[in-house]
């Protein structure tokens, strides 16, 4: 079974913070790199931020400093701490592999969860 679940979103005014968690089926999480992505109104879905099964970290340069990637390979859940929000970072959230050819692959088809929506406004 393949499954993707996020939570954590809202509304958050400039500056502020959220953390957003996502629990994943084992056969998506176990020894599989790990992603937030996000895709903001008329955009391109992106990454922002990865993580390896051993924990090794990357980020988009528009939220470096900033976001913090982390996981936990006992419950097969991946979190985002995000700090510094700003009016930019409004999007819907969602977590998968990295790269999402895994999931597809599992799923046998595009596969994402329902994300979760971060907006940032005062």
């Amino acid at each position: 079974q393949v499954q993707l679940v996020e939570s954590g979103g809202g509304l958050v005014q400039p500056g502020g913070s959220l953390r957003l968690s996502c629990a994943a089926s084992a056969s998506i999480f176990s020894g599989n790199p790990m992603g937030w992505y996000r895709q903001a109104p008329a955009k391109e879905r992106e990454l922002v931020a990865g993580i390896t099964s051993g924990g090794m970290t990357n980020y988009a340069d528009a939220v470096k400093g900033r976001f913090t990637i982390s996981r936990n390979n006992a419950d097969n859940t991946v979190s985002l701490q995000m700090n510094s929000l700003k009016p930019e970072d409004t999007a819907v959230y969602y977590c998968n592999a990295v790269p999402v050819s895994i999931t597809y692959r599992l799923s046998g088809a595009n596969y994402w969860g329902k994300g979760t929506l971060v907006t940032v406004s005062s």
